[in-house]
This record gives structure tokens, sequence and C-alpha cells, in this order.
């Protein structure tokens, strides 16, 4: 049994510092975000409709492929960012969080390097 308050408990212990860039990566990507998605919005609806061939040839501009990669890429990491918080703050056993942690990067670093390679395979 302890008489420590609790502050008295984790004083001197210091920060993780990694909030502070988690915090800012997240706000990044999601700002990011917004533009590339209505970007990405407007250019699906403008080719609903499309033909295969027109689809391939839009891709196929060197613009709409470069936007399609950043749009993946910010949101597959917006998505990992948030996933990992979810898991840090509800998985308790510390065993697990860090095989679902990793389990989570991954899976997005795979889908990320298969999604730019399809668009890539595309515009080239």
């Amino acid at each position: 049994m302890s008489f420590k308050t609790p502050i008295g408990r984790v004083r001197g212990l210091g920060s993780a510092k990694e909030g502070t860039h988690h915090w800012w990566a997240q706000r990044v990507t999601a700002v990011a975000l917004v533009p590339l998605t209505l970007w990405f919005v407007y250019a699906m609806t403008s080719l609903a409709g499309a033909d295969h061939a027109t689809a391939m040839a839009w891709l196929g501009d060197p613009r709409n492929a470069i936007l399609t990669i950043l749009l993946v890429i910010a949101t597959f990491h917006h998505v990992q960012l948030g996933v990992q918080v979810v898991i840090e703050d509800y998985v308790h056993a510390e065993g697990m969080k860090i095989v679902v942690l990793m389990a989570v990067k991954l899976a997005c670093v795979a889908l990320v390097v298969a999604a730019i390679f399809s668009i890539l395979k595309v515009a080239l």
C-alpha cells in the first residue's frame, strides 16, 4: 500500500515524447485529405458513365496519377494513425497491443504499396 498521491507516483517519470508528433501527423493528414478527397470526388463524378478506356486515360495523366498517389498515401497514413490510437486506448494486454499495432502498420504499408503499384502500372 502506497500513501503517495497519483501525481506523486508519476512525477519524474517524464513523457513518452510521442504524443505531439502523432497529434500533428493526424491533423496534417486530415487537412491534406480535404482537398484531395474533394478533387477525387469531383473527378469520379465527372467520369461517371465513362468507359474503361476513358478512365485509364484519365489515370494516365501524370497530374491525376500523382494526386491519386498522394490521396492513397495520406489516407492510409491517417487510417494507421487513427487505428493506432484506438488500439492503444482499448487493448490492454501489452503483448497483444504490440502484435496488433504491427499488423495494422504492415497492412497499411502493404496496401499503399499495392495501390501505388497499380496506379503506376496504369499511368506508365
